[in-house]
């Protein structure tokens, strides 16, 4: 029993993977729009490589998690039939897309249309990658706190928290400006407030879940403090956020990286909790 974070690895590759994908959305939707000047999308682009580098990180996470790299490279022996396979070639397919088409960007060696296809792709496996995430743990028969609707349902609010915040920290990075910026922090808001009732629903079902040695309502005896204070934390990330917008202002750079920074650490909390509920059919598996 424990707050999950003995899965530290598998904590900050989930978590990281679903804020890049979400930034990236963010940010593909500001340069597919046409709205920014030649300078803008420059700078933006640039400031891109914020999300190639979090996933660097996100992947050497997932290596420290599998033990060397020899065994990440046997993780992709049975794609298209296990869901370790299927995470880990449909984030490698992210990653590499993505870098691949931010190279040529910055280069200036992308076609504009080609990269505006290349574009729309990254972001569709963006998508992907965080459903095959989820995926992973949500067909687990034996892990019945896994085994339910609160797994994709949690990594996608994750993805739709995160996401919006770093996308705009990285638009503001690129000298974007302007009111419809602000609308941002609303997705965000709503993905808090989301998950807000999903924790609530998902901790009210945990009574109702049992194997022969343990309740899962005991797995993390510190559940309601944990829960209470991730949303804490990304309560005061979003009013770093917010607040600023009463007053006719946009939040710095270096505030909002510290928005960003407690998002993460939210969400690491968030995540914790969901690897310390793992419980498998007749047996608790301690943390």
């Amino acid at each position: 029993m424990g707050s999950g974070w003995h899965e530290w690895p598998l904590v900050i590759f989930t978590v990281l993977g679903q804020c890049v994908a979400g930034a990236l959305i963010v940010v593909g939707i500001a340069l597919l729009s046409g709205g920014l000047s030649d300078a803008q999308r420059r700078s933006v682009e640039r400031s891109m490589i914020v999300l190639w580098v979090l996933m660097g990180i996100a992947f050497m996470a997932s290596v420290a998690h599998l033990g060397s790299p020899l065994r990440a490279f046997n993780s992709l022996n049975r794609i298209g039939h296990s869901g370790l396979s299927n995470e880990i070639a449909g984030g490698s397919l992210f990653f590499a897309v993505g870098g691949f088409w931010w190279l040529l960007t910055v280069i200036n060696r992308m076609p504009a249309v080609l990269g505006r296809i290349w574009l729309v792709a990254t972001m569709v496996l963006g998508v992907v990658f965080v459903w095959l995430m989820s995926r992973v743990y949500s067909t687990i028969d034996t892990i019945a706190t896994w085994n339910t609707v609160w797994t994709p349902v949690g990594f996608f609010l994750t993805m739709l928290i995160g996401g919006p915040l770093l996308g705009y920290l990285l638009l503001r990075a690129g000298g974007v400006k302007g009111r419809g910026l602000n609308r941002l922090a609303v997705v965000s808001l709503v993905g808090l407030v989301l998950s807000v009732v999903a924790v609530t629903l998902q901790g009210a079902s945990l009574p109702g879940i049992s194997s022969s040695v343990a309740q899962a309502s005991a797995l993390v005896p510190d559940y309601g403090m944990l829960v209470a204070l991730r949303v804490v934390l990304l309560s005061a990330a979003l009013a770093l956020w917010i607040v600023p917008q009463f007053k006719g202002q946009q939040p710095g750079l270096a505030v909002m990286s510290v928005a960003f920074l407690m998002v993460l650490a939210g969400e690491f909390i968030g995540r914790g909790i969901f690897y310390g509920l793992h419980m498998t059919v007749g047996m608790a598996i301690a943390g």
